[in-house]
């Protein structure tokens, strides 16, 4: 039965380390589709950056043509006020010198009026590019920390997956330690197959190596049991427990238990006897037959946990008089008089 729990406790560690790894695999994901969403936002970014400097290609474009059209239409309402003043000219009989003059003074005119035209159409294209420009800067500024918020996120998933490979591998490769076996492991045999061969095979709950109790071999027995089991380990000639060391009771809310180590002078070895009884309705075999030294342990538990001991000599209240109301180790114990 040992080897079941020591199983059964190298199964939950190893489900405890299915569960740490599953998590960390789980943040490694995470990081993962958080760093595809930060690359696809820069992308996207990148888009829209080659979107405005194609538009302010085609301005550009736009602008040298309008510079053209205002240039060939200047040239052109040159060419028709000429036209018209030379025809005024003739009609009027003024000179050849007054007719160019005049034609001289239309072209400036025209040629200042269109320049004038194209200079503020240039200024206000210029402050437009101007302004894309510095949101394009921005953008870039954007695309750039962007992309350094992906590498950082890139790294930082890289080395979570190293992480998690390293503890992996370690875990993979790290030998099992398994558990010493307990030098008191041997006794604990001897009792249980002492027990069975002439009580039966059913008579015991539980039989373990209590690690945290000097390694003492451990029996737990069956309430309907106990009184025969500890009856068969104090007179068995192979285990002859002729005194009685410590008898006491624990409330463990769902139940109660008590608890009896036994020695064994002939082989100087002890053991440790444990019922499980009902909380509401706490009652057991009286162990005062066997060895008298239950007498006070067993009135002492009645006292404090109310724990009634069938075939007790005399069951009293050692602690706190026959009147007192409750039995305070209990858990839900409250007192009647609280400023006691």
């Amino acid at each position: 039965m040992s080897d079941e729990k020591d199983l059964q406790q190298l199964k939950k560690e190893a489900a405890e380390r299915a569960k740490q790894l599953a998590r960390e695999r789980m943040a490694a994901k995470k990081e993962t589709e958080q760093t595809e969403q930060t690359l696809e936002k820069t992308v996207s970014l990148n888009e829209e950056v080659e979107a405005k400097q194609e538009k302010t290609a085609e301005k550009d474009d736009d602008l040298e043509l309008a510079k053209k059209k205002a240039a060939a239409a200047a040239k052109a309402k040159a060419a028709a006020l000429a036209k018209q003043k030379a025809k005024e000219a003739e009609q009027s009989g003024e000179s050849a010198d007054s007719d160019e003059l005049a034609k001289q003074k239309a072209i400036a005119a025209a040629k200042a009026k269109a320049a004038a035209a194209a200079k503020a159409k240039a200024a206000a294209l210029a402050k437009q590019q101007a302004q894309e420009g510095n949101n394009a800067e921005a953008s870039e500024d954007e695309i750039a920390k962007a992309k350094a918020k992906a590498i950082a996120a890139a790294k930082a998933k890289a080395a979570a997956a190293a992480k998690a490979k390293a503890a992996q591998a370690q875990a993979s490769e790290t030998p099992k330690q398994e558990e010493k076996p307990s030098p008191n492991q041997v006794y604990l045999d001897k009792y249980v197959k002492v027990i069975k061969e002439h009580l039966g095979e059913d008579v015991l709950e539980d039989a373990y190596i209590n690690r945290l109790s000097k390694d003492v071999p451990t029996l737990v027995a069956k309430k309907d049991t106990y009184y025969k089991i500890a009856q068969f380990l104090k007179y068995n000639e192979q285990l002859g427990f002729d005194y009685l060391s410590d008898l006491h009771g624990t409330d463990f809310q769902t139940h109660m238990e008590v608890y009896v180590h036994l020695y064994s002078y002939k082989n100087n070895q002890s053991v440790a006897l444990k019922v499980k009884i009902d909380r509401d309705n706490p009652e057991i075999d009286s162990l005062v037959p066997l060895w008298p030294g239950a007498n006070w342990p067993e009135c002492e538990a009645y006292d404090l946990l109310g724990i009634q001991f069938k075939g007790h000599p005399n069951l009293i209240r050692i602690f706190l008089g026959e009147n007192w109301v409750g039995h305070p180790l209990r858990k839900d114990y409250e007192p009647y008089d609280v400023e006691v």
